[in-house]
């Protein structure tokens, strides 16, 4: 069933209690209880590494741009100056210089998943909060533990995560898209719902008097527990910042809600939401911000855009920090594929997957440093080239899963490791 039926009120049949069902078969299961957590903020379009993370002051002007880097509270690591917030951060955060792995493709798949669309097993890969939902579960059976905050858009080569094999019971939980109505109790009162209730004992009572067993007791007490997850509101309390305090809501800034091309919003405030869900008990949370597919206007875009990004991560680690879930929540930040070495005719960097950058926080990582870099016009790998699949390695092992060892089944049956075989946790973070 969709996870979404989770908070559904009107799927509670009176024989059928799906959700009773589910919760017996967690119980069986051992739902893990690790308060390790995930929020990967996805950058449509690819953005352009060398005027963000890597910028080439001694290159050509042609490829070198306009901005200036500025010096950051970790010595010897410059960055753009339209990203100051980060800048006095820095020693909270790990910046990858030469990510590659990418193909000249406009789709978050490998974002999301890690891996490439080629040569998929039956069903398509997984996305990682799709994993963590089948191999973890929830951390708090009132809230799914995977929840996206980006817009689905069907025909979008953007915001294309799918669960794969893994199927639509372990899909993102939308509260963006259709979800958003099974937050409610629609016209189901509260009498009513007492009135199911005392029906359900009712159910109970002479169940329990043909069979007094251990197992009808359970059951019943899993009924019991169904009931409290249709009528929690953990949920919709976490996406309502109306409870949060103003003047955390102001340090996240606003963005924009206008839509560039086919992509996301410029939302500032999906990076405290994201943060709430964390809080709440959701594992992952995935969402996309603004538009960087900049083939023209990309200075005066970037003056736009990287302001308000730099705003909100800065205040997503601070609460972070401050909260005391640095070491349990690990953020990432990172886009498609990077852009051209080469500014073209109408200001803009074209595509170029042979390199692009991260930027990484929080999960317990060893941060305030730069890994690998790229050659003088920022067009290849020069030292310590990063793969995809190894920042996945990682981002699992912040998770307390070992990439190389556990596997999903896919639709034949066929176990799949997390990562191939080649790739391992970045020795520099963990």
């Amino acid at each position: 069933m969709p996870r979404r039926s989770f908070l559904r009120v009107g799927g509670l049949a009176v024989g059928g209690l799906t959700l009773s069902r589910l919760l017996r078969a967690e119980s069986a299961a051992g739902v893990n209880h690790s308060n390790k957590s995930v929020i990967m903020i996805y950058l449509p379009g690819g953005p352009p590494h060398q005027d963000m993370f890597d910028l080439k002051t001694e290159a050509p002007s042609e490829i070198r741009g306009e901005f200036k880097p500025i010096k950051t509270n970790v010595s010897g690591i410059e960055i753009c100056e339209l990203l100051p917030g980060i800048a006095q951060r820095m020693d909270r955060f790990a910046v990858i210089r030469s990510l590659v792995g990418a193909k000249d493709r406009h789709e978050s798949f490998q974002c999301l998943t890690g891996r490439l669309r080629d040569n998929q097993p039956a069903g398509g890969w997984p996305e990682l909060g799709s994993v963590l939902s089948k191999l973890r579960g929830p951390r708090n059976v009132s809230v799914p533990p995977f929840v996206g905050l980006s817009p689905r858009m069907k025909h979008s080569p953007y915001n294309n995560g799918k669960p794969g094999f893994l199927g639509p019971a372990h899909a993102a939980f939308q509260p963006n898209g259709d979800g958003r109505d099974d937050l409610l109790l629609g016209d189901v009162t509260v009498d009513r719902l007492e009135n199911r209730r005392q029906l359900l004992g009712a159910i109970d009572g002479m169940r329990r008097q043909a069979d007094h067993s251990i197992k009808v007791q359970g059951a019943g007490a899993l009924q019991e527990q169904a009931l409290g997850v249709l009528t929690s509101s953990n949920l919709a309390e976490a996406l309502d910042l109306s409870r949060e305090d103003p003047r955390i809501v102001e340090r996240y800034g606003k963005g924009t809600e206008k839509v560039q091309g086919d992509a996301a919003p410029r939302l500032n405030q999906q990076f405290l939401m994201a943060r709430r869900l964390i809080e709440a008990g959701v594992r992952c949370v995935t969402l996309s911000y603004s538009f960087w597919d900049w083939h023209g206007n990309n200075f005066s875009l970037a003056r736009q855009n990287l302001p308000d990004l730099d705003q909100a991560v800065s205040a997503l680690v601070d609460d972070l920090y401050d909260r005391g879930l640095d070491k349990d929540v690990t953020v990432i930040v990172y886009g498609e594929f990077g852009r051209t070495p080469r500014i073209n005719k109408n200001a803009g960097r074209d595509h170029w997957p042979n390199v692009a950058c991260a930027l990484l926080t929080g999960g317990g990582m060893r941060t305030g440093q730069v890994i690998g870099s790229t050659d003088r016009f920022g067009g290849e790998a020069k030292d310590r080239p990063v793969h995809f699949q190894e920042v996945f390695a990682t981002l699992y092992h912040n998770l307390g899963m070992d990439a190389q060892h556990v596997t999903v089944d896919d639709l034949n049956g066929r176990p799949q490791y997390l990562v191939d075989a080649d790739y391992s946790p970045l020795p520099e973070l963990t």
